[in-house]
């Protein structure tokens, strides 16, 4: 039997009916990646989802074993900490507040925060949001449960919001001279509460969690968050990336847009808008491999920024 042609004498691609497309054509609710799984299997569909929930629980064990357990092989938090008392490691966004305040860095922090931008300039300053920061599981679990509700729209701020914001947070360190943010830092916060409970890390961190499910479908890591801006100005240049390189087997299921914390990446590289490579080289990309994942046609890979072939 003849596949069935389509505008312009190209044959049709069936539309998995769990996918996004096909659930809005039938009126039910989308299960992004469920082809994924019947074409690749539960873990290959998983893989890089599970391999970031091992770097975030990893880190955070890391940091909480010391005062849990007095096995103290991390010192300090996200922010500044001491690794076996010799690697030290600085948030850059902390110490450019610091300078913005007036105070020069001690030497260990300006040497810590030297490894970490040199780190994330090479591999992509997202990589902080999708593979460290432990809020990327409240904004996760939101966006999965938005899905799974079946919830439509919202008020979604800007994208440039964010850097707006980021502008702001350095001018209040400036005016203020202190570091501000960190007070009211989501990151800082959630670290906090776990060692010391949760108390008012409760509200912001639920505050997070109900605005991305009921207001803004990726709001906060996708809109707002300061330090996010930050680390996307360092993902200009990394080698890291990812790549449509099976663009040509797109069915257009939708799915790697559903899952997507900064959907508005994928178009260039699948759809060919503005550039004739499959090469995601938005900054904004958090490398998190959902895409990579719930594909079925496993029409996206983590690659280089060098490698622009098309498969």
């Amino acid at each position: 039997m003849s596949a069935r042609l389509g505008a312009g004498g190209v044959p049709e691609r069936k539309v998995p009916p769990t996918s996004v497309r096909g659930a809005a054509m039938r009126g039910v609710v989308a299960r992004p990646g469920r082809e994924a799984v019947e074409a690749k299997g539960w873990l290959r569909a998983h893989k890089w989802l599970l391999l970031r929930r091992a770097s975030q629980l990893g880190i955070l064990a890391l940091f909480l074993v010391g005062p849990w357990l007095g096995w103290w092989i991390v010192k300090g938090n996200l922010s500044s900490s001491l690794t076996l008392g010799v690697l030290p490691l600085t948030d850059p966004f902390l110490v450019v507040q610091q300078l913005a305040a007036g105070h020069w860095p001690y030497r260990e922090a300006l040497l810590g925060a030297g490894i970490v931008l040199a780190f994330y300039l090479l591999f992509g300053g997202r990589l902080f949001c999708s593979w460290v920061c432990p809020v990327n599981l409240v904004t996760d679990a939101a966006a999965w449960l938005r899905r799974r509700l079946g919830l439509k729209g919202g008020k979604v701020p800007s994208g440039s919001t964010r850097y707006w914001l980021l502008g702001f947070v350095l001018v209040i360190a400036a005016a203020t001279g202190s570091l501000a943010w960190e007070w009211v830092n989501p990151v800082s916060m959630f670290h906090r509460g776990l060692i010391f409970g949760f108390g008012l890390a409760w509200g912001i961190v639920g505050g997070i969690f109900f605005y991305d499910l009921l207001i803004a479908p990726r709001g906060w890591c996708g809109h707002l968050c300061p330090q996010g801006a930050f680390y996307a100005l360092l993902g200009r240049a990394a080698v890291v990336k990812v790549s449509a390189a099976k663009r040509s087997a797109c069915n257009d299921c939708m799915d790697c847009f559903a899952v997507c914390p900064e959907p508005q990446v994928i178009r260039p590289a699948l759809k060919g808008v503005g550039q004739d490579h499959p090469l995601i080289l938005d900054a904004d990309c958090t490398t998190c491999g959902r895409c990579v994942d719930v594909c079925g046609k496993d029409v996206f890979r983590i690659t280089t920024r060098f490698n622009r072939s098309e498969s």
